[in-house]
Parts: structure tokens; sequence; C-alpha cells
């Protein structure tokens, strides 16, 4: 059930990658024009994160933003990972040039 929902979300969602480490993560890297610009869309997405009490590995340099998914309790991905991705592309989309 989750291999198939994993496989949907990656075809909607083109930039991330699914890796087979650790019972499986989804990663992506995130580009913006400016450290401000990569600094609200991480606000945006910690709020995010809080509100489904699911927190991404992420990792921030000047305006990219790298970030890995994966359900540490749940032993690899679940449908948290999957709504993290959705939102995340969707905050991207109204940030992004």
């Amino acid at each position: 059930m989750i291999a198939e929902k994993i496989q949907a979300t990656l075809a909607e969602h083109p930039y991330w990658t699914h890796v087979n480490e650790r019972g499986g993560l989804l990663k992506r890297t995130y580009l913006f024009p400016d450290f401000k610009t990569a600094f609200v869309f991480m606000s945006q997405m910690a709020e995010f994160s809080e509100s489904i009490q699911h927190h991404p590995e992420w990792f921030n340099v000047y305006q990219r933003v790298e970030i890995t998914l994966t359900t540490h309790d749940a032993g690899g991905l679940s449908l948290k990972d999957l709504d993290w991705v959705r939102q995340a592309d969707g905050v991207y989309a109204t940030l992004a040039p």
C-alpha cells in the first residue's frame, strides 16, 4: 500500500528521490534566490511540521535547503512523509522565482 502511494507521489513530485537506506527515505534539495527566502520556507515548513508532529532532517546553507524525510518510529516512510512532500512543494511554488 505505502509503496504504491510513494510511487504515485513521486510521479506528481519528480524532484524528490526515493532512497532505500534506513527503511526508506525521500530527498530533495530546494534552491532559493537568497538566504532570507530559504529561511521563510523553513519557517513555514516548521509550522506545518509542528501541526502534524512530523519533522524533517534538513540542512541549510545560504539559499540551499537539503531535506531528508523518513518516519523514524515507523522504520521507514509513512503517509506523513508524503503529506510533507506535497506541502513543501506547494510552499516552494509560492516562494521560488
